[in-house]
């Protein structure tokens, strides 16, 4: 899938300004000359705006999305993360700006959003325009450890299968581009673990790009090779994470990451370890 969107087109990044030494960028994220050609990209944002109403949630944010790049989007609440989300779906046409996703484009929600009259591997079929669209599926639900539960109704999933499901859905498309909006916020702490494994492991198999929306910096450190804080409706900070998977959330490099992200959403770290 490729889309351009109507309204002002921005052909070079806001700000050309070189990453700092600890990696991190401020407003604006890489210089044009270290991006790799628009065709290479799995997605390419220039000046995107979304107003709703007198307030402006983005406001000409520009973001390049690398071939197999692990991002983690992170920002209070209100600050646009899922609005530009649904914008790389193609489900907001209300954006203004250029927009460009090469190939295709899958979706795993905070909801797993199955359909309730239609069983697990039936679910994944959806819409699956492949020679054999069950065999396709019932791979996908094998990659999720979801086999026996193909014949199953969604409302007998537990959150963990029926997230692990919605994951299904989505790889069996094997997209260039994979958006996780929030999927594990609703999950117990034991589940999630188990979650982040999964997910680290299939992005290592298909090797998609990946924009993970959440509010946990601590998600975000585990599983991102970089991690982006929106804030005035603009990437406002950037840093790459070098630390080998799997990562231990007490190593002094990601203890000195969470500390900087946790301030840069404008919390107060004194006194907390």
């Amino acid at each position: 899938m490729a889309s351009r969107l109507p309204g002002a087109v921005t052909t070079q990044p806001e700000n050309d300004r070189a990453p700092n030494r600890d990696g991190t960028v401020r407003d604006g994220g890489e210089r044009e000359n270290e991006s790799p050609p628009e065709q290479e990209l799995a997605a390419r944002v220039r000046g995107l705006s979304r107003a709703f109403g007198e307030r402006r949630v983005l406001d000409g944010l520009d973001l390049d999305v690398a071939p197999g790049e692990f991002i983690a989007l992170i920002g209070r609440s209100g600050s646009g993360k899922s609005t530009l989300l649904r914008a790389l779906a193609g489900l907001d046409r209300s954006v203004t700006g250029e927009l460009t996703v090469n190939g295709t484009v899958a979706v795993a929600f905070q909801e797993p959003r199955l359909v309730p009259w239609k069983r697990v591997l039936a679910n994944v079929c959806l819409g699956l325009r492949v020679a054999d669209a069950r065999a396709a599926a019932g791979a996908a639900l094998a990659e999720v450890g979801l086999t026996e539960r193909a014949d199953a109704w969604p409302l007998t999933l537990s959150g963990g299968e029926a997230q692990r499901a919605s994951l299904a859905r989505a790889l069996v498309r094997e997209p260039r581009l994979l958006l996780l909006d929030e999927p594990f916020s609703a999950l117990d702490a034991l589940t999630t673990i188990t979650m982040h494994r999964l997910v680290v492991r299939l992005w290592a198999h298909h090797e998609p790009a990946v924009l993970l929306v959440t509010h946990d910096v601590d998600e975000a450190l585990t599983l991102a090779d970089r991690v982006l804080v929106l804030a005035g409706g603009r990437i406002g900070f950037s840093c790459r994470i070098e630390a080998p998977r799997p990562r231990d959330r007490n190593q002094p490099e990601l203890t000195a990451l969470r500390t900087r992200l946790l301030a840069e959403l404008g919390v107060d770290t004194e006194g907390t370890k």
